[in-house]
């Protein structure tokens, strides 16, 4: 299950509360070659490694999606997302819209949730409430967000974040549901039809 949302949307938030009620659910955990922010910790919301580090990763193959955002790397590691997913674990990525659509081409199965603020005026808010970046980067996240909103039109689900309990409730609702889908039960619907 791949999350998307433009930043201040709440997605972390929401991805975390999913985990909280869904411990067989395993995070995709990102490499980013940015500076960590206060609280955040390595090998739990990235691993954090040099810009170098990171490009010598790319050129080995790596990652099976990156992307470069206001300056710094972000990219998923090939070898984490095949480990979970030839033993048939469920796994969740937080991903923006560009690396989103370069995983749903390589696996087909997938199910892509996007995330909205409650109104483009809630999000101007959220974005500023964040307090540590500059006028600049808000208007260059504003700038990304409209373009990433043009992304919403190939993702098979839209949560609107108008209260963080109901956004986690309607997430963990679509992955009880996509864990129910014919598709996804067809081994056992074949055992259980044989005679």
């Amino acid at each position: 299950m791949v999350v998307s949302a433009p930043s201040g949307a709440g997605k972390s938030s929401i991805c975390q509360g999913l985990l909280d009620i869904c411990p067989q659910l395993n995070f995709s955990v990102s490499y980013t070659s940015r500076p960590p922010r206060p609280q955040e910790v390595n090998g739990k919301d990235y691993h954090f490694i040099s810009r170098e580090n990171f490009l010598q990763r790319v050129k080995r193959g790596e990652f099976v999606e990156w992307v470069e955002s206001f300056g710094h790397l972000y990219g998923t590691s090939r070898k984490t997302v095949d480990k979970y997913l030839q033993t048939g674990k469920d796994l969740l990525l937080d991903l923006e819209p560009r690396g989103a659509k370069k995983i749903k081409k390589i696996y087909r199965g997938g199910v892509f949730v996007f995330v909205l603020p409650p109104s483009r005026d809630d999000f101007l808010k959220r974005l500023k409430k964040r307090g540590h970046e500059s006028e600049e980067v808000i208007q260059a996240r504003l700038a990304q967000a409209e373009s990433e909103l043009k992304e919403i039109s190939w993702y098979n689900y839209v949560i609107f974040n108008k209260d963080l309990k109901e956004a986690v409730k309607q997430l963990h609702s679509i992955y009880i549901a996509e864990k129910c889908r014919k598709e996804i039960l067809s081994d056992e619907i074949k055992k259980f039809m044989q005679k």
